[in-house]
């Protein structure tokens, strides 16, 4: 019996469990495809390479996956979509173990569908909320954990709060890495509240971000990387520098200088998240 070709996605909005998503062809790339929601671009894959990264931030997160020890890895993802890192860390580091923590049991299902998830080797997907298949995982089980969750262009607050990275830090082994995708504005005051949560737990800290985001000059993504062991900061400031996305690297006294006293993010504290300005997305 032949093997069944893969089906060829169909562009187009499709229901999903939190609203509705749509997928766009890229007319640039034949196997490049974009998922959306409410106007904001969620994910970016090439079906064909799993190494291109169109999104920026992205971009900026792969580098530090590249400075991790070489060989497989054992990682996990909070927050899904098209799972482009998940491709990534397959198609870079072989044999690494991968679980996918993604809420939004239909889009999963679409995913599943339209973008060939199935061919992603020893990868597992949970339908469940990031706080709890946290929870669920064993102490020292994740080399790599990313948290990359987002509802709309917001991060939800139950994924930002000294509660949360406590048990972030537990599934962690000692030389463990943590990713953190965040996304602010003018002034920075989450950005600079989240590092100072991740900080409080985490003794070695990073921050990545294009020098127009990191001036508070522009809504955009940063990128905060964290460990229980010592960051290759001079090989995250050597790539920043050097990439596609041109991104500057604070850490040490630096970054103590701009996290400037912001107070940690604790479950309950009144926050407000910081909202993308009308037509940033174009």
């Amino acid at each position: 019996m032949s093997r069944r070709e893969p089906r060829e996605p169909m562009p187009g909005r499709y229901p999903v469990t939190f609203g509705e998503v749509e997928l766009l062809a890229d007319l640039d790339r034949p196997a490049g495809w974009v998922i959306s929601k409410d106007g904001v671009p969620q994910s970016y894959v090439d079906l064909d390479d799993p190494t291109y990264l169109d999104f920026e931030y992205v971009q900026l997160m792969a580098i530090v996956i590249d400075l991790l020890a070489e060989g497989p890895v054992d990682a996990v993802h909070v927050g899904g979509c098209a799972c482009t890192l998940p491709r990534y860390v397959a198609a870079t580091r072989p044999g690494s173990r991968q679980i996918v923590v993604e809420p939004d049991g239909d889009l999963v299902q679409l995913v599943r569908d339209q973008l060939r998830l199935k061919s992603v080797p020893r990868l597992k997907v949970r339908v469940l909320d990031g706080r709890a298949a946290t929870a669920a995982l064993p102490d020292a089980s994740a080399d790599l954990f990313v948290l990359d969750a987002f509802s709309g262009a917001t991060m939800p607050l139950d994924l930002a709060t000294r509660e949360y990275m406590d048990d972030v830090a537990r599934v962690l082994r000692p030389g463990g890495t943590l990713l953190v995708n965040v996304a602010d504005g003018k002034g920075l005051a989450f950005a600079r509240r989240l590092l100072a949560t991740v900080g409080g737990v985490f003794p070695h800290t990073a921050l990545l971000a294009e020098p127009g985001v990191l001036r508070g000059r522009r809504f955009g993504n940063l990128i905060i990387t964290a460990s229980p062991a010592e960051l290759p900061t001079a090989g995250l400031t050597r790539r920043g520098a050097g990439g596609l996305t041109q991104a500057r690297c604070l850490y040490g006294e630096a970054l103590t200088n701009f996290v400037a006293g912001a107070p940690p993010l604790r479950d309950g504290d009144p926050v407000v998240t910081p909202v993308p300005p009308p037509g940033v997305f174009g």
